[in-house]
């Protein structure tokens, strides 16, 4: 039965992730029109009309979100990094109300015309919805862990029309492993997802690129460049949406009013610049198609426009993701770059919507940490080999650069921001996200007075069979601890206090697996005391159980990304 379960689960969260992402994106795509966000929607509405919905929806939708979060608490309302926050901890899944109410704030968000991206929402949806389906199936954790990714794959594989980009999404980012053991069911997955989308639907290219003409070998010097360049726009975006973010956080009074005040912001500039509002896949396709560009001049004005309009809808409470306006900032970038070589310096660049989208991964896979993935998108939609080198030239660089200059991604700092540092790997994170508390032993020790005489505590280690013990006062308070060996010899009516060991290791409750193990590295001895805040004596903790427990866990890191069973 348990191999049953793995095989029906990924086919089956595949399926389910599928038609909820088809059905999300519809939503959002309907309520774009009926609200009056859609480009082509705005352009056949009276004036007036369009005026008062672009001041109130935004409003509205923020209005809406900050009354979501005040109800359902910030905790429930999530995104990317509070999956890969699951599955780099093996927490079993994630919280069952936070998907559908993450669900409804994205669709909220991205329906009222927020500068925020749809897929941040879609990899929560499909994660959860992967994590339901384990845990309904009651499956183990690892499977639990395959099963989120498979949500994750299915649903980019659906929107994208690109399973390839949904595959090694889920491992790149998800798991952030290669392993035989969830390859195939994540491959399956997303496969499942990309049929399920092309029969519901006729699915156009995200990009629909014609070229006139393909790079030249010495424009890949430009591509480099651009991947420096980029860089900078990647940086610029990921401070602006943190620096946004703190903003919000200082203000504390009518916190559920801050997405509405945003939301106000957004309307009330757009009706000077309409580009700011959604998610800005319409400017995304104008400059990717080999055809005429807009002015350099306009194309950096709603750069900074969207790039403000992102920060301000992320920082300040919408719900939604990093991914598109990442792409879009991008795409602007490399078409105002391209542009410069071209007018500017003269130079015989082969397109401008090539430059868009090098421009658009360069920004774009730095910030979500997704280099390989951000690649294979440009082939997958594209087609174009020569394109996909020009973007692998531009994307290489600036990872590199943003890596070492901020670290992985922006998911990772927002997990480091609640204390989960993911930059030493997954085991650490595991380790630094388990307690030692149940690994304590609350009467399994010796308790001695510090006026005790050595006599005593001789004779107590003896029939207790231990080899140290634990020195407390009449409150319990800790006083150190005292071990066999430096009792052998004393005269029996010695205080052993006097014997006190100088080298104790003392532990509080709350401590994690990875720094207990990081304080012991030089003990000497069989257990160490563990006590409260107030130092009061809670139990010991032996280190052969915490070895052991350190142990097993890194068996259960192995077994994971192997293909034996648990």
């Amino acid at each position: 039965m348990p191999a049953l379960k793995r095989l029906a689960l990924p086919p089956l969260v595949g399926l389910a992730a599928a038609l909820l992402a088809q059905a999300f994106v519809a939503a959002v795509v309907q309520l774009n029109e009926w609200l009056l966000i859609a480009p082509a929607a705005r352009a056949v509405a009276a004036a007036d009309h369009v005026v008062a919905m672009t001041l109130a929806v935004p409003t509205l939708a923020g209005l809406a979100i900050g009354l979501l979060r005040r109800a359902a608490g910030d905790r429930m309302l999530q995104g990317p990094a509070e999956i890969i926050a699951a599955v780099q901890t093996r927490e079993g899944g994630t919280a069952p109300r936070a998907g559908p109410l993450s669900a409804a704030g994205g669709l909220i968000s991205l329906g009222g015309g927020a500068a925020v991206g749809e897929y941040g929402p879609l990899v929560h949806m499909g994660g959860s919805l992967g994590s339901w389906l384990a845990r309904a199936l009651r499956t183990d954790v690892t499977t639990i862990n395959t099963a989120i990714a498979c949500g994750v794959a299915a649903a980019i594989a659906t929107v994208f029309n690109a399973p390839l980009a949904g595959i090694l999404f889920a491992h790149e980012i998800i798991l952030r492993h290669f392993s035989p053991r969830a390859f195939a069911p994540v491959a399956v997955a997303a496969i499942v997802g990309y049929i399920v989308g092309n029969a519901l639907s006729a699915r156009e290219p995200m990009l629909e690129t014609v070229l006139s003409a393909s790079p030249q070998l010495w424009e890949f010097s430009l591509f480099v460049v651009l991947g420096v360049a980029g860089a900078g726009i990647a940086l610029l975006f990921i401070h602006a949406v943190l620096g946004a973010t703190h903003l919000a956080g200082r203000i504390r009074r009518y916190e559920f009013m801050k997405p509405a005040a945003a939301g106000l912001i957004l309307g009330t500039a757009a009706l000077a610049l309409p580009e700011v509002l959604g998610m800005g896949f319409e400017l995304l396709h104008s400059v990717t198609l080999d055809a005429a560009m807009p002015s350099i001049a306009f194309l950096t004005m709603i750069l900074l426009a969207r790039l403000a309009a992102s920060a301000l809808s992320l920082g300040f409470g919408f719900i939604g993701g990093v991914f598109a306006p990442a792409m879009v900032i991008g795409a602007l970038f490399g078409a105002i770059f391209g542009g410069a070589a071209g007018q500017w310096l003269a130079l015989p660049v082969a397109s401008q919507a090539v430059y868009a989208i090098c421009g658009m991964v360069a920004v774009t896979a730095p910030v979500i940490g997704a280099p390989v993935t951000a690649v294979v998108i440009v082939l997958e939609l594209t087609g174009s080999y020569p394109l996909t080198l020009a973007a692998l030239a531009s994307v290489s660089i600036a990872s590199l650069i943003v890596s070492r200059l901020f670290g992985r991604c922006l998911f990772d700092h927002q997990l480091k921001q609640r204390r989960l540092d993911l930059s030493a790997g997954r085991s650490k994170a595991i380790l630094e996200s388990r307690s030692i508390d149940p690994l304590v032993e609350t009467d399994n020790f010796v308790r001695l007075s510090p006026d005790c005489e050595a006599g005593t505590a001789l004779k107590a280690m003896a029939e207790a069979h231990r080899s140290q013990a634990f020195l407390v006062d009449e409150t319990d308070l800790y006083q150190g601890s005292v071990r066999l060996k430096d009792l052998v010899g004393a005269e029996t009516d010695q205080r052993v206090i006097e014997f006190r060991n100088r080298d104790d290791v003392v532990m509080l409750h709350h401590l994690s697996i990875w720094r207990a193990m990081y304080r012991i590295r030089r003990f000497d001895g069989e257990s160490v005391a563990v006590v409260g805040d107030r130092g009061t004596l809670i139990g010991a903790l032996y280190a052969a159980n915490l070895i052991e427990n350190f142990l097993e866990i890194q068996a259960e890191l192995r077994g994971e990304e192997q293909l034996r069973a648990d």
